[in-house]
């Protein structure tokens, strides 16, 4: 009996993909796979703003039915469609924060704001699942000193100052080098989204 494959990260985005271009064309039938390849990681992001089961589950169903009802305000261009959800369910849950009839474990309004959203500055890219691939073909261009140092940093949560003493040299130099290397590794990203 042959076992079926299951669908890799790329064929879920691409499905992904389709189905917010069906939704936004008022395809009903999209709503359903947007749902089903999106509700964890969105109940996730829920629950953890609002630290409350259910009131992370009704501000789950307020993305579906919002989603449902402004899917053509998706712009591919801009991010891609879990980035959009992400920071669209990251809203509904501030907005029902902020009326403040949200039971007890929620998190403090202000916890909440600087969770990350659609704009990932270069720590989170090194994360968004569509990107981590060119990132570290990216990476793998640099200088093998370059490169290490900036996954210590990144991947590792060191500080430049921990860096600089592990490598013996001084402060500045440290964030000489790494501002050097991501300089670098943004311009080769921006050269493969050019391609």
């Amino acid at each position: 009996m042959a076992t079926r494959a299951r669908p890799g990260p790329e064929d879920t985005r691409a499905a992904l993909r389709q189905a917010m271009a069906r939704l936004a064309a008022g395809d009903e039938a999209a709503l359903e796979e947007v749902y089903r390849l999106t509700r964890v990681k969105l109940f996730g992001i829920t629950l953890r703003i609002l630290g409350d089961r259910k009131e992370a589950e009704d501000a789950l169903q307020d993305v579906y039915v919002q989603l449902w009802q402004r899917a053509d305000r998706y712009d591919p261009a801009r991010a891609s469609p879990i980035a959009w959800l992400a920071a669209f369910a990251r809203n509904r849950a501030i907005d029902r924060l902020r009326t403040g009839k949200v039971r007890g474990g929620a998190v403090e309004i202000e916890e909440a704001l600087p969770l990350p959203d659609e704009a990932p500055l270069a720590d989170a890219l090194l994360i968004d699942a569509e990107q981590t691939a060119q990132i570290h073909q990216c990476l793998e261009r640099l200088d093998a000193r370059t490169r290490q140092h900036i996954r210590d940093a990144f991947f590792g949560g060191l500080t430049y100052a921990q860096l600089a003493e592990r490598a013996g040299v001084p402060l500045g130099t440290m964030k000489s080098w790494i501002r050097r290397g991501l300089q670098r590794l943004r311009a080769c990203l921006e050269a493969s989204e050019a391609a």
